[in-house]
């Protein structure tokens, strides 16, 4: 008996070869139902696309994917960074950007099937059983950047924790009115890290009796102009803070323009800490907690390559360790 063909699936699925063809190359442009209905399908005849076939004569692209949302944020950058030790492997990097639940599920059901790829790092994209399943009935070796699942290495960082360094480092310093300049309406098909952040520092302050006053936390579309929209906003609230904590570095920098822009000294008056320690927070001075950002993109690189070369190789789950970096601003 022949190989199937793309014309066997296009006949079982009853669509056209070039809506089968859409769901290999573009399944963002196919509706979910039809999507489905061919992925059902390839995967009943075990279609394997010709590049596939060509790839696994071969044994292997030599191609790892990336899987990736936001990557012009800075610390998606640095973490690209730690990726990109592929090339000392001789393998090519190739990065897919997400910016909608559809597009990631469309990758996570297509990649596994079209087999371009011998692995993929998904970066800080959670995602559910069913594409999990995918990823492991087609042998796709993938390794999760900030995000976990049971059947996959993965390499992440306590956000939770991380606030409540926050929190204890400023309790320290004498601080006792406090606020945040966070995240609002993040993305359904992103991780809440803002959100995380915030939870372990209103803890921590709430266990040191200092509590959070609703008018001191503000938040809004993640970037720096709208952080220095929302600090002005807070400031202006009675009994104003004498510390601000923003979930990520670009964050902080918004509110320390808005302090800049009322005349307010720096920490004296106003103590300012970030997260990430992107490589500008050394630049201006920024306190801020350090996550092992381009480390984060080298492990996963190197758990990945572990499993490539030993399929035996049992699941990790790596968690890096975070540090409070003192510089000026707080």
């Amino acid at each position: 008996m022949s190989d199937p063909t793309i014309y066997d699936v296009a006949d079982l699925a009853n669509v056209s070869i070039s809506t089968v063809s859409r769901v290999l190359n573009s399944p963002d442009q196919v509706n979910e139902s039809t999507r489905t209905r061919v992925l059902a399908a390839i995967d009943q005849l075990n279609f394997v696309p010709k590049a596939e076939a060509t790839a696994r004569a071969r044994k292997g692209t030599r191609r790892i994917g990336v899987l990736a949302p936001f990557i012009t944020y800075p610390s998606f950058v640095q973490r690209l960074r730690g990726v990109a030790t592929l090339t000392d492997a001789a393998y090519e990097m190739v990065i897919y950007n997400v910016e909608s639940a559809s597009r990631r599920d469309g990758y996570l059901s297509t990649l596994p099937v079209t087999r371009r790829l011998d692995g993929l790092i998904v970066m800080a994209l959670p995602f559910g059983s069913a594409a999990a399943q995918r990823l492991r009935m087609h042998n796709l070796e993938t390794v999760l950047i900030e995000c976990t699942n049971p059947w996959f290495s993965s390499v992440e960082i306590d956000d939770d924790a991380g606030g409540e360094m926050v929190a204890r480092y400023l309790l320290e310093r004498g601080h006792r009115r406090f606020g945040f300049v966070g995240d609002a309406n993040v993305p359904d098909y992103a991780i809440h890290t803002s959100e995380r952040r915030f939870l372990g520092y209103q803890r921590a302050l709430r266990a040191a009796g200092c509590e959070l006053q609703p008018e001191h936390v503000r938040t809004g579309q993640h970037g720096l102009e709208q952080a220095r929209k929302l600090t002005h906003q807070l400031l202006e609230a009675p009994g104003p803070p004498t510390a601000i904590f923003a979930p990520s570095d670009t964050q902080a920098m918004g509110v320390l323009k808005a302090a800049r822009e009322r005349g307010l000294a720096v920490p004296s008056e106003l103590a300012v800490i970030g997260f990430d320690d992107v490589e500008v927070a050394d630049y201006i001075g920024l306190t801020t907690v350090r996550q092992p950002l381009e480390e984060s993109g080298r492990v996963a690189v190197e758990l990945l390559l572990a499993r490539l070369a030993d399929r035996a190789r049992p699941v990790q789950r790596v968690t890096l360790q975070l540090e409070i970096v003192r510089r000026e601003t707080a």
